[in-house]
């Protein structure tokens, strides 16, 4: 198994229908892709003949919270093949996503959210959970927040530019996420 990134402009063809085939295949009837304005990156998973067994997107933004300008990231549309479910590929990309961001001196902060069943999937790749936390996506004209009635979603974080300690400044509030329409929540 190897893991490889790409901008997303720049995925091969057939890497980006295999990629659109396992979102479909995990999210019927929405689109593939992500705004361009969110810089995206796709990391892939491939096994030894090239397939892609897993994927997500790296999506990046400045984020104003407390007063502060934050240059953030987050994880966005983290799949894996239905056949190969189980067998650790997710939890072995959203590690590489993590080591990726940590190591880039471009991000400050991480930021995203899952379902709350899945938080302790990506507690065991190194991010940590914001208790109270919601992100607020969407546009301020027409928001999405992590906290909306039918969601039951947990926030994430890591704090690569910071240090541990940012995280109190985090748990427990509104963050105004505001990716646009195209990626709702990131």
């Amino acid at each position: 198994m190897t893991v490889v990134s790409y901008a997303e402009a720049e995925l091969p063809a057939e890497l980006a229908a295999q990629v659109a085939a396992l979102e479909a295949q995990a999210w019927p009837g929405a689109g593939a892709g992500h705004d361009p304005a969110l810089e995206p990156r796709v990391m892939l998973l491939r096994d030894g003949a090239g397939e892609v067994v897993a994927s997500l997107a790296l999506l990046y933004k400045p984020v104003r919270h407390a007063g502060r300008t934050y240059r953030a990231a987050g994880l966005s549309a983290v799949v894996v093949r239905e056949s190969a479910r189980g067998r650790g590929y997710g939890g072995r990309l959203v590690a590489a996503a993590r080591a990726a961001l940590v190591a880039d001196p471009g991000v400050d902060v991480v930021l995203f959210s899952c379902d709350r069943p899945l938080a302790g999937f990506y507690e065991a790749a190194g991010f940590t959970r914001l208790p109270g936390a919601v992100l607020v996506g969407g546009t301020p004209e027409e928001p999405l927040a992590t906290d909306a009635a039918g969601f039951d979603k947990e926030v994430l974080g890591d704090f690569p530019g910071l240090g541990p300690q940012a995280a109190a400044a985090f748990a427990g509030s509104r963050i105004a996420l505001y990716p646009g329409l195209v990626d709702r929540l990131w």
